[in-house]
C-alpha cells in the first residue's frame, strides 16, 4: 500500500514516521520542503509537488491547518490522483469545512473519510492518537487497519462529517480549560501561591493542568498545539454552536484571549502561552 501524506508539520511528520516504521510505502509533501526532508532518512519519498506525491497512491492523507489549505492542496494534487483512492482527512476543519471537503472528494472521485485526530505532537510521534473517523461503512475496517500504527484508539462516529463535529466537542473543552487555567495560575502566581498544590489529588485536579502549568510559570512554550490553532478551533466551535442552537459565550471569551496572544506575536507558541495575556496584560 502506498500512502501520500500532504502536510508534515507538528502532527503530519509524526504520523508519516509511524507509517514508515510499520513498513508502509510513504510519500510526503509539505509547502516548506525543508520540513519534509528529514523524513527521507526514515525512508519516505519527498515529493516536489502535491500532485507528484499522490501519483499512484492508494491512500491520500491530509494533515494541514484548515479547510481552505486542505482544499487548495487537494486541488493542486488533482492531476496526480487515482480515481477511487481513499482520502483520509485528518485535519481539524470544522463542520462546514468537513462537508465542503466531502463535496470536493465527490468531485475528485475519491472515497472520503473525515477523521480528525485527538492528540498533539507527543501522541502523534508515539502513535497514540485517537482518530475520530467518519465515512462509508464499507471502508471502516480498512481505515481502522490503516490507523493501527498512528493511533491508540479509533472512534467511529458515523457518516462523513460526524468526526469533525465530535472533534469540536473535545476542542471546546481544551481551549476553554486552558484559558481558565491561565487565569487561575496567574492569580495564584500574583499571590505567591502554588496552584497545583491546591488542586492536587482532589476532584478539581486534572492531568492537563500538570502539563501546562509548568510551561506557564516557566514562561517558555515549546509547541505541542499552537495558539493560532486554538484560536482557529475556538472559532469553529462557536460556528458549530450556532448551527445546533447552543450558546457560545464561553468559547468566544476563550477565543478572544487566544487572539490577544496572537496579536502579541505568540501565535506559533504552545497554547499555554495564553498565560501571557492574563499574567502580563497590556
Amino acid at each position: 500500500m502506498t500512502l501520500a501524506v500532504l502536510g508534515t508539520g507538528i502532527m503530519g511528520a509524526g504520523v508519516a514516521r509511524n507509517w514508515l516504521r510499520a513498513g508502509q510505502e510513504v510519500r510526503v509533501w509539505n509547502r516548506t520542503r525543508a520540513n519534509a526532508e528529514p523524513l527521507a532518512e526514515d525512508g519516505a519519498f519527498v515529493a516536489d509537488s502535491a500532485a507528484e506525491a499522490v501519483a499512484g497512491a492508494d491512500t491520500v492523507v491530509t494533515m494541514l491547518f484548515d479547510a481552505e489549505s486542505v482544499e487548495s492542496v487537494m486541488r493542486a494534487a488533482a492531476p496526480g490522483l487515482t480515481a477511487g483512492a481513499l482520502w483520509l482527512q485528518l485535519s481539524t476543519v470544522g463542520a462546514a469545512g468537513a462537508d465542503a471537503l466531502g463535496g470536493l472528494a465527490e468531485e475528485l472521485g475519491l472515497v472520503y473519510v473525515d477523521a480528525p485526530v485527538l492528540g498533539t505532537r507527543g501522541p502523534a510521534e508515539q502513535g497514540k492518537l485517537n482518530v475520530l473517523a467518519s465515512g462509508p461503512e464499507e471502508v471502516r475496517a480498512r481505515v481502522e487497519e490503516l490507523a493501527g500504527p498512528i493511533a491508540a484508539k479509533v472512534t467511529w462516529c458515523g457518516a462523513a462529517g460526524r468526526g469533525s463535529r465530535v472533534k469540536l466537542v473535545v476542542n471546546s473543552w481544551v481551549v476553554t480549560n486552558v484559558a481558565a487555567l491561565a487565569q487561575s495560575v496567574a492569580l495564584a502566581d500574583a499571590l505567591g501561591v502554588d496552584f497545583l498544590s491546591l488542586i492536587a489529588g482532589g476532584p478539581l485536579d486534572m492531568g492537563y493542568a500538570h502539563m501546562k502549568t509548568p510551561l506557564m510559570l516557566g514562561r517558555e512554550y515549546p509547541v505541542a498545539f499552537p495558539v493560532e490553532g486554538a484560536a482557529k478551533d475556538a472559532g469553529l466551535v462557536a460556528e458549530l454552536a450556532g448551527l445546533v442552537g447552543v450558546d457560545s459565550s464561553i468559547v468566544d471569551a476563550a477565543r478572544a484571549v487566544f487572539e490577544a496572544a496572537i496579536a502579541r506575536g505568540l501565535g506559533g507558541e504552545d497554547i499555554a502561552a495564553v498565560y501571557e495575556t492574563v499574567r502580563a496584560p497590556r
